[in-house]
């Protein structure tokens, strides 16, 4: 008989050991497991562009612009709808991605090593706020801007990160929460952090004066910088964790704009998918409801392991943005604890005592008790081109915990 619980502890204690460190920046073709020339990798479970959201849509449209295979609008579905255009997520490939989290070949890509497995995950760069290609924009400023952050910018941070030799993500997760961070929707400690870790070194990197102070501008201005090194260095930890057999702790949950899945460490790389909620938050000027389109992005990384939403009694501040009072934030954290196998070891919360982030969200507490994961997330209009409207907060389906529970006990009991 499989011992489930010992299966969990080993799980959880695999992810809490993982020791991220962000290497360098590559090109995605290069360094990616299996990409192709005609691969998009995308956010969330797989899915057709015949059940696209909108702004998985732009972004789709965009990638293929910034990639010289399309023009505009036209040209690119008839591209992609032609079938020449593979769609895959990026969780299949070690990767992930905010919101619409699309990846193209040409792209560079933040490396990720989990020192203490061996394991590599990668995430894109962070665009900042307005109208980004991650939330579904494809003008011709957003093309442009791309250009710049593959080129000059990741150059100069390319080799700030060679002469530091790397930068230890868990750490400055760690150092950040104690800085009202919670690691997913407020990373302005965090990414304050990154800044001032990388300045110094972009400063010595070969480059001009005029460019150097373009790239420091650019992340001191954009408080999200740090949001795609953490990402992946979530995705690191939760991939250590996965594959135990016997273990029914999540180690994925995405969304794609139109489903959300999870997987499970004992299930291999099956797929456990329902419909994505829709988030209740607070809306840009100009913008409501009606304009959201359904919940997307691969961040939920971050819950996955033990932060975000999870951590929200660390980071009350965020409440001013997702919706909310400061006891919202601390409940919620509170309740993730009925639901998860352990307290983290490195990521602690001041106001409770330090005690450690509820982490590993096992399916069997989740069906048993009703208590679904917290999301706090950003809200993408649901037309694409448009960009972010608002934030807020959103629950999972409660069918994918007990699909994934169903097939668990098919397999093991």
């Amino acid at each position: 008989m499989i011992d489930i619980d010992q299966a969990n502890k080993t799980a959880v204690e695999r992810m809490m050991a993982a020791r991220p460190i962000l290497r360098r920046i590559a090109l995605a073709r290069d360094v990616i497991p299996d990409m192709r020339d005609n691969l998009l990798l995308h956010a969330g479970p797989p899915i057709t562009w015949e059940r696209a959201s909108g702004p998985m849509r732009g972004s789709i449209v965009g990638a293929l612009i910034f990639e010289g295979l399309a023009d505009d609008w036209e040209s690119a579905v008839a591209l992609v709808t032609s079938g020449k255009i593979d769609l895959e997520p990026c969780h299949e490939h070690n990767a992930v991605g905010p919101m619409a989290g699309v990846t193209s070949p040409s792209m560079q890509v933040y490396v990720v090593e989990n020192v203490t497995h061996g394991n590599l995950a990668y995430s894109n760069l962070n665009e900042g706020y307005g109208k980004v290609l991650r939330y579904g924009a494809y003008s011709a400023e957003v093309i442009e801007k791309l250009r710049w952050m593959n080129t000059t910018f990741a150059d100069l941070l390319n080799q700030a990160l060679a002469a530091m030799d790397g930068l230890d993500i868990r750490a400055l997760l760690a150092e950040s929460l104690h800085m009202g961070d919670e690691g997913h929707n407020r990373n302005k400690a965090g990414s304050i952090l990154y800044a001032t870790k990388l300045a110094p070194f972009i400063v010595k990197a070969d480059g001009s004066a005029v460019e150097k102070g373009k790239v420091l501008q650019f992340l001191g201005d954009n408080a999200l910088s740090v949001l795609n090194p953490v990402m992946a260095a979530c995705k690191a930890m939760a991939d250590a964790g996965h594959g135990v057999e016997g273990s029914t702790i999540m180690t994925v949950m995405a969304r794609n704009g139109t489903d959300l899945g999870i997987r499970v460490s004992g299930l291999g790389d099956q797929w456990f998918t329902g419909p994505v909620g829709q988030p209740d938050g607070l809306y840009f000027a100009g913008f409501s409801a009606d304009d959201a389109s359904g919940d997307i992005g691969d961040s939920t990384i971050t819950e996955t392991a033990g932060i975000g939403a999870f951590a929200m009694a660390t980071a009350p501040a965020i409440v001013t943005f997702i919706s909310g009072t400061p006891e919202l934030a601390l409940n919620t954290t509170l309740e993730m604890y009925e639901i998860t196998e352990a307290e983290h070891t490195m990521f602690t919360i001041p106001a409770l005592g330090f005690r450690g982030t509820p982490t590993g969200v096992d399916i069997r507490k989740v069906v048993e008790l009703g208590i679904r994961p917290q999301i706090n997330t950003g809200i993408a209009h649901k037309d694409p081109g448009v960009g972010q409207v608002g934030a807020g907060l959103v629950l999972p389906p409660m069918n994918v915990f007990e699909d994934a529970l169903i097939a668990f006990a098919n397999r093991y009991l």
